[in-house]
This record gives C-alpha cells, sequence and structure tokens, in this order.
C-alpha cells in the first residue's frame, strides 16, 4: 500500500528550545510542528519578533506548522466572551507568520453548571469564534478533552451541528475519548466522522486513564489509522505523546519519550501499509 500520512509533533513536549524540537522530529522522519509553545512561551504569548523568528528556524529546516495549538476555549465561562476572542485574534497572528490556516481551540469548562446548563453559553462562544475564523480565513480545530462541553462524543457532535459552521472542524483524539469512558471507534467515529480535519496520536487505558503509545492502550489506534486510509483522509497524524506528563496546561516526553512515540507510530503505519 502506498499510502502515505502527513506527520506532525507537538515540538515542545520535546524542549522548551525550538531548535532542539526541530532536531528531535527531523531525526524521526517528521517534517511539521503542531505549534504550542517555544522557549517556554505560549505561542500566544511569543512577541511578533519571537514569531517571525520562529519562522525563519521551521523555513531553514524545511518544517511546516500543521496547526495553531491555542489554549482558546480552555477557560470558564465567567470569564467575558471578550476574552477568548482577544486571544483568537492574537491567533490569527500567529497562525498568519508561522504559515497555517488551522488553529486547535476547546470548548469551555463548564464546571460548576451542568452541560445542559451550560450548552446555550458554550455554543454562542463557540459560534462567535468560528464566525470571526471564517470572517479571517481560519479554520479552528474543536479538540476533545475531558471536562469541557465537547468532551463526549454526543456533545462534540452536539457543538460541531449546532454551530455549523465549515469554520469550525473535529480534532479526533482517541485518548482523550478514553479518558472520558467513550470507546473511540465505536461510539465517537460515527458520530464525528463527517467533521474530523485533524488527527492526535496518543493513547490510553480505560482502567485509569493513563497514557501509553500508540497501539498500546484502549484507543483502538490501528483501527482508526486504516479506517482514515480507506477514506482517503488527507490531514495530518499528529504525535502529542504525554508520557512524562499530562495535564489540562499541555503534556512532556522529553526526546527520549518522543522517540518512543514516534517509533510506536511508525511500527503501526508499517503494518496498515503492509511493509
Amino acid at each position: 500500500m502506498s499510502y502515505q500520512f502527513m506527520l506532525s509533533a507537538f515540538g515542545d513536549e520535546i524542549d522548551d528550545d525550538l531548535a532542539t524540537q526541530i532536531a528531535v522530529l527531523a531525526a524521526e522522519g517528521i517534517a511539521q510542528i503542531e505549534f504550542r509553545s517555544a522557549w517556554g512561551q505560549n505561542v500566544l504569548a511569543l512577541s511578533d519578533d519571537d514569531l517571525r523568528r520562529a519562522a525563519v528556524l521551521l523555513a531553514e529546516a524545511g518544517f511546516g506548522v500543521s496547526a495553531v495549538a491555542s489554549p482558546i476555549g480552555k477557560s470558564l465561562l465567567h470569564q467575558p466572551a471578550a476574552f477568548e476572542l482577544a486571544r483568537l485574534d492574537r491567533a490569527f497572528v500567529a497562525a498568519e507568520t508561522l504559515g497555517t490556516r488551522l488553529i486547535r481551540v476547546f470548548s469551555f469548562y463548564y464546571a460548576p453548571l451542568t452541560p445542559a446548563d451550560a450548552r446555550a453559553e458554550v455554543l454562542d462562544r463557540m459560534g462567535a469564534l468560528a464566525a470571526r475564523a471564517h470572517a479571517a480565513g481560519f479554520t479552528l480545530l474543536h479538540e476533545n478533552e475531558k471536562e469541557i462541553y465537547g468532551d463526549t462524543a454526543i456533545r462534540c457532535q452536539d457543538l460541531l451541528t449546532a454551530v455549523d459552521s465549515p469554520a469550525l472542524r473535529s480534532v479526533f483524539d482517541p485518548a482523550n475519548f478514553v479518558q472520558c469512558g467513550v470507546q473511540p471507534m465505536t461510539a465517537a467515529w460515527p458520530l464525528l466522522v463527517d467533521t474530523v480535519t485533524h488527527i492526535h496520536i496518543k493513547d490510553a487505558v480505560f482502567a485509569d486513564g493513563s497514557v501509553r503509545p500508540a497501539g498500546q492502550g484502549d484507543g483502538a489506534i490501528p483501527l482508526l489509522l486504516r479506517t482514515l486510509v480507506a477514506r482517503g483522509y488527507q490531514g495530518c497524524l499528529t504525535l502529542e505523546p504525554h508520557l512524562q506528563i499530562a495535564g489540562p496546561a499541555g503534556g512532556f516526553s522529553g526526546p527520549a519519550g518522543m522517540q518512543i512515540a514516534a517509533r510506536a507510530l511508525a511500527a503501526l503505519l508499517a503494518e496498515v501499509r503492509g511493509d
């Protein structure tokens, strides 16, 4: 089978230094970065000069940026809506400078409300974000994650259907669904398949939610890869290993952990291709 996936990774899981991120990923045959942070600063906190510096380093290494991995929407609903709209404007600047039209977002922490009580406000805010992104020519990628509104497959589907914007699409993260008690391929994929334009690769186990390299948990990643091949998927597979630290602000794997994660995925891809 000649099908080839585009591979990317969260480089800041390797090291704060962008040059080190690039070197480690290049050694594993990965030439794109999901840009979340560099030099110890979140992408939305980087100055214009640092964004341009990052763009030059990436271009010199032949790297692309698969998405700006913003923290937009990973905030509480009691904050003013203007807070995330302002951060989105900054994400546009970062994405333009780094050469991508894709921006990862979340759908708000709803506690202490119930999801049902939070729904109207979440949809209103996500609709406003999507409308602004559409007007600016960017696409928002909603990542399913525990404890935000769009954590379960049903609420992810509700969000995408209700907002109904071409500027709001889905990131499919199998491990995050496992951590919410959702079977990724039997319960989540059928509901979201038509909205998925981005894949995050990490695995997890139902027993305790702990994260594993691809293929070593309950995320059904081999089945996901075969399904993507059959559909002619054109997006990225983005490694987000979380092998040392996994938390609400992000994760960390270190150079060795990223190598383990990259090689686990490579082994699964070889099986899918029949190498």
